[in-house]
């Protein structure tokens, strides 16, 4: 490594992290501000223990702020100071001293990727079982009187739940037979739990219901008895009813309890689809096409903010060369690129979801209008 990269690796990392920092600390605070008050009696530890759990979906949020913050506030130094000036009166073109800002940009975009497709959306959902079953206590109180997929084709619905012994009241699971076959496997429960992947359901009754024979019950000659009876056997081939109350029927979900409580507890369900589950959507062959056109939007949303940084390295380099004279107006630049970033970003996103066809056109239109931009005002730079 030549001496000058080492002393702009050296401007740029300080505002890198400092930024970082900053940003990811302000947002965290913004978490436990805005659920201070059902944390109340909650040790410090538990607290702590669930904002760390949210960082690495902040970090992937804050590294593009960091990223035009490291940029603008190291090259305005540099170049108020006539640093630069030097750098190019001695024969080095200023991309090669724009260089150390590419490689960093890119490692955070590297990191990035791995914190949004396989860290985060992990650490997504353990907060959120953190929150609501820890924390809160509330448990799987936001299901009630919901009817939620719980994944293998299952859906649960309660009619309630009581937080301090985890029991859920008045259950009905439903699985539909793939295929579209009108064929059903129904299953009522006095009460159970949910822990893990499995459902432990008491005072359970299952009934396989054929709706395709029910249609043909009008058919059957009403003088002829047995023919009638043979059709409701039809129309319910399987009805389990154990001998005694005590008896527990155990059922496996695709969903887990913290996965489903991340994404049922709230209005806002919890980003926890990583890289795994979103190839899963995109290649399985009975994956419905609306699951898949949302698979490769949030694949490409995951993808497009975090090359965000590269992009705005770039776009924010000639605003430090002509702006970046103090620390205050390096802030209020970098605040200000960052913030327009982020609303591109989003207007692209919901053009994503007004056009499910070609997702990728909103999702990176952020990034291909910045980085263009980037050019041209280096150009004239």
């Amino acid at each position: 490594m030549s001496r000058l990269t080492r002393a702009v690796t050296a401007e740029l990392l300080p505002p890198l992290l400092a930024g970082t920092l900053l940003f990811t600390a302000i947002l965290s605070f913004g978490y436990f501000f805005i659920s201070s008050q059902w944390l109340v009696g909650v040790p410090l530890g538990l607290i702590g223990h669930w904002i760390a759990l949210q960082v690495p979906d902040t970090l992937v949020k804050v590294f593009p702020m960091a990223v035009v913050l490291m940029t603008v506030v190291a090259y305005g130094r540099m170049s108020t100071e006539r640093e630069l000036v030097a750098v190019q009166s001695g024969g080095i073109s200023l991309g090669r001293v724009a260089r150390p800002a590419g490689i960093i940009a890119a490692l955070v975009t590297a990191l990035a990727v791995w914190l949004s497709l396989w860290v985060a959306p992990r650490a997504n959902v353990d907060a959120r079982g953190l929150y609501w079953d820890v924390l809160t206590g509330a448990g799987l109180t936001g299901l009630v009187g919901k009817t939620v997929d719980l994944g293998a084709g299952l859906t649960l619905a309660i009619a309630g739940y009581n937080p301090d012994t985890r029991e859920l009241r008045g259950v009905r699971v439903e699985k539909w037979t793939p295929g579209g076959e009108r064929r059903a496997t129904l299953i009522f429960a006095d009460g159970g739990t949910f822990e893990g992947n499995q459902l432990a359901l008491q005072g359970y009754s299952v009934y396989t219901v054929d709706y395709a024979a029910a249609a043909q019950l009008s058919a059957v000659p009403d003088n002829d008895p047995q023919a009638f009876r043979e059709a409701v056997q039809n129309v319910f081939p399987s009805v389990v009813i154990p001998e005694s109350a005590s008896d527990t029927l155990n059922v496996d979900t695709g969903l887990s309890r913290k996965q489903t409580i991340a994404a049922y507890a709230d209005a806002i369900g919890a980003d926890a689809q990583g890289w795994p589950e979103l190839i899963t959507a995109l290649t399985a062959p009975n994956t419905q096409p609306a699951e898949r056109e949302a698979a490769r939007l949030t694949l490409n949303r995951k993808l497009a903010l975090p090359f965000g940084n590269v992009v705005l390295a770039l776009c924010a380099l000639p605003f430090a060369l002509r702006f970046g004279r103090t620390l205050g107006v390096s802030l209020g630049i970098a605040l200000l690129i960052a913030v327009a970033y982020y609303l591109v970003f989003f207007i692209g996103l919901t053009l994503a979801a007004a056009l499910p066809a070609v997702p990728e056109l909103g999702a990176w239109l952020a990034n291909v209008l910045f980085a263009g931009a980037g050019l041209w005002l280096l150009r004239r730079a």
